[in-house]
């Protein structure tokens, strides 16, 4: 199984990236937020993490091999659990997946059913049943994704998450959590520990109302 490309960025189409490594060119299947990530890079060294599958019907004898990528391992393990919820697959959620990872995750952990819907592919009875199946699953990616894609930082994922839960322990509600936890780990700063953290929310979040 495939599951990373490091090589030459050189075609990009509307669905797909030519990834040149050693002597193959490998054609890889992409969503349109990484389209844009990658809409610049022609001609330079990337990686992708892929999801590698078989599109076709074996009783006809038509089985073709297909690659999908990411920029980060975050977003590749998301798209596979939204892959997962009935009558989604990977074609509807390759389709349906224009925005970050952190916007998607977001809708399904506010139950937004509307803006989820307005995905395309995504009907209003999709929408619910991604978020009947994903919504206590997403903090993690909202969070994660949205460091990941702002750049690297020096925070352990298991501090963020762990930082995300106490502050909803201390009343914050869900979409204010994320918040404020994004707009901490936009700085780039390190924190070594779930007390520096939570002591750089507030503080972030004090300057802000300042």
């Amino acid at each position: 199984m495939i599951t990373k490309i490091q090589g030459e960025l050189t075609a990009l189409t509307d669905d797909a990236a030519t990834v040149h490594s050693g002597a193959f060119d490998y054609q890889v299947l992409i969503p349109e937020f990484v389209r844009r990530q990658l809409q610049s890079r022609i001609g330079s060294e990337i990686s992708l993490h892929t999801v590698h599958y078989v599109e076709g019907n074996a009783s006809h004898g038509r089985l073709v091999p297909r690659l999908v990528g990411f920029g980060t391992e975050v977003e590749r393990e998301f798209f596979e659990m939204f892959c997962s919820v009935d009558g989604v697959g990977v074609k509807k959620a390759l389709r349906s997946m224009v925005r970050p990872v952190r916007d998607v995750a977001a809708l399904i952990a506010d139950q937004d059913a509307k803006g989820l819907s307005a995905l395309p592919g995504v009907g209003p009875a999709t929408a619910e049943r991604i978020i009947a199946k994903l919504r206590r699953k997403m903090c993690k990616f909202a969070l994660i994704a949205a460091r990941d894609e702002s750049g690297p930082t020096d925070v352990h994922r298991d501090i963020v998450e762990d930082t995300y839960r106490l502050l909803l322990q201390l009343g914050h509600s869900e979409t204010d959590a994320r918040g404020m936890l994004n707009d901490t780990l936009a700085t780039k700063k390190r924190f070594k520990d779930v007390d520096a953290l939570l002591h750089a929310v507030y503080e972030s979040n004090h300057d802000s109302k300042n």
